[in-house]
């Protein structure tokens, strides 16, 4: 869809310095792909709220070793 859009120049000069693209189309449209997914992002947390967790953090805790590694060591 072709339209015209006013694009304020300095938020299109930090863009480009930003994100590397050339063409205030590329920008716009990476501008709005980010924006849908926040959203959606949002949307999906909004879902999750209330679903509520049951379980008890004290008691899982109990079962984690404070001597034993859990990641591997990187130098070996």
């Amino acid at each position: 869809m072709r339209t015209n859009i006013d694009l304020d120049d300095d938020l299109i000069a930090k863009a480009k310095e930003f994100t590397g693209l050339s063409t205030k189309k590329a920008i716009v449209d990476l501008a709005l792909r980010e924006l849908v997914q926040n959203w959606e992002r949002r949307e999906a947390l909004e879902n999750l709220r209330g679903m509520g967790w049951e379980g008890d953090l004290d008691e899982m805790r109990t079962d984690i070793d404070p001597d034993e590694e859990l990641l591997p060591d990187a130098a070996e």
